[in-house]
């Protein structure tokens, strides 16, 4: 077993450590979407491995479900939640985490430039898990929410898993360092969810505000992008010019799909309610 690979058992073997603490705190919620999102990657990476031909399709009405979804779920139950603390402070929060999803994605890109003991791919996809962990476990720890909210968020952990596997497998690389970014959202979340946050308006505002506007960003940023260059592309064996007009194709599934996923929130929530 090389280094990246005992890196990704490890952080299973501490993922299992922190669900017996939580265990013992009976955050039961925060334990199922820790290991939904454990699962979701952990079983769409072998798919991914075994995968023959293109699959672009497949993998567009994946992104699309999962950030639809996503979008859907953080507009409906974050976003009240913050402006009802407090709405300018609320506003602000949601504006700064945008922001602050975009610019740590961009400043995630140099990993490619360091020298590091885990594969790019795996270090960018376990730096988005354990910032996205610290804030489920935020909310988790201080607002009584539903677990279909944490695994609507969760829910782009599977093709995720699955075009990480793929790319990794084509390079030759192993993707047991993948169980890394499985773990990583348990393990930042169990540890964040002890934080309590005050309760004053302006600063609980401010806080959920700030998980808000940085799960909308990640809900954008796995919107399925149908463009020469894109990780969809990346997937079809053809050339350019064909490419076009299969990527057209491909549009009209992206935007079906993120409509179905949103769809879905909606029609569970008017089964709940």
């Amino acid at each position: 077993m090389n280094r990246s690979s005992a890196i990704g058992v490890g952080s299973v073997v501490v993922l299992l450590a922190l669900s017996a603490y939580a265990v013992t705190t009976q955050a039961w919620k925060l334990l199922v979407v820790s290991w939904a999102a454990f699962g979701a990657m952990a079983l769409a990476a072998p798919l991914g491995v075994r995968a023959r031909g293109d699959h672009a399709e497949g993998l567009v009405w994946g992104y699309g479900l999962a950030s639809g979804a996503m979008v859907t779920s953080a507009a409906v139950f974050l976003v009240p939640q913050a402006l009802g603390h407090h709405p300018q402070f609320g506003g602000f929060g949601i504006a700064f985490g945008i922001l602050a999803g975009f610019g740590s994605h961009t400043i995630g890109h140099r990993f490619a430039h360091m020298d590091l003991p885990i594969d790019r791919t795996v270090t960018e996809l376990a730096a988005h898990a354990i910032s996205a962990g610290a804030i489920i476990g935020l909310i988790y720890g201080n607002i009584d929410v539903g677990v279909g909210l944490g695994l609507a968020i969760v829910s782009h952990k599977g093709p995720a898993g699955y075009a990480a596997a793929r790319r990794l497998t084509a390079n030759d690389r192993p993707v047991a360092p993948l169980l890394l970014p499985a773990a990583g959202l348990g393990i930042a979340a169990i540890v964040s969810s002890a934080v309590a946050v005050p309760a004053s308006g302006a600063i609980r505002g401010l806080v959920f505000g700030f998980a808000s506007g940085v799960f909308l960003h990640v809900a954008m940023d796995f919107l399925p992008r149908c463009e020469i260059g894109s990780e969809i592309h990346d997937m079809l064996s053809v050339e350019d010019e064909h490419a076009h007009h299969i990527l057209d194709q491909l549009r009209l599934h992206a935007a079906a799909s993120t409509f179905v996923g949103g769809f879905v929130v909606f029609a569970a929530w008017l089964a709940l309610n």
